[in-house]
């Protein structure tokens, strides 16, 4: 059972990323909840958008949106930055905090529930906004990040330098 993406010569289930992978889904999650509540994402409280059965899902994108560029910063940071960082950070940050924080159970859901609720304009908009969204959202990241890292790389420190 391979739970990490590195190669390793353990046998068996590797419980540190287990435990790391579960801490960090939880605290995704709450960022997601917490997220949802401050965009409010219920129909009890003055509203930054519409929402209901046969609204757009908003919050859900924006969730699932910021979650894939942070995703794109944080693949760029740990790979080609801080190639030293400690073994369990990538399952911790990415499998665990973006990956709870992050929802394709809502995404499906909602366009599950806007076709039930005789909306099919906006439950394939759903599907293709939330896709064409994300895949943007990580690319994004990915350049974001490379930029910022390149400005903070000191002059004639750059890659294909010896060793």
């Amino acid at each position: 059972m391979h739970l990490h993406p590195h190669p390793d010569t353990t046998s068996g289930p590797q419980w540190s990323v287990v435990g790391v992978v579960a801490v960090g889904g939880a605290v995704g999650a709450l960022l997601r909840y917490g997220a949802s509540r401050l965009w409010r994402n219920g129909s009890d409280a003055s509203l930054l958008w519409h929402t209901g059965e046969a609204a757009f899902p908003v919050t859900t994108v924006l969730i699932n949106v910021v979650g894939c560029f942070l995703m794109g910063v944080l693949t760029v940071a740990l790979k080609e930055r801080f190639t030293g960082a400690p073994r369990l950070l990538n399952p911790m940050l990415g499998t665990g905090i973006l990956g709870g924080f992050t929802t394709f159970s809502s995404y499906t859901d909602d366009t599950r529930r806007l076709f039930e609720n005789d909306q099919p304009g906006y439950a394939v908009a759903n599907l293709l906004v939330t896709v064409a969204g994300c895949l943007t959202a990580v690319v994004l990241g990915v350049v974001v990040a490379r930029l910022a890292l390149a400005r903070r790389r000191p002059a004639g420190a750059g890659e294909g330098g010896g060793s």
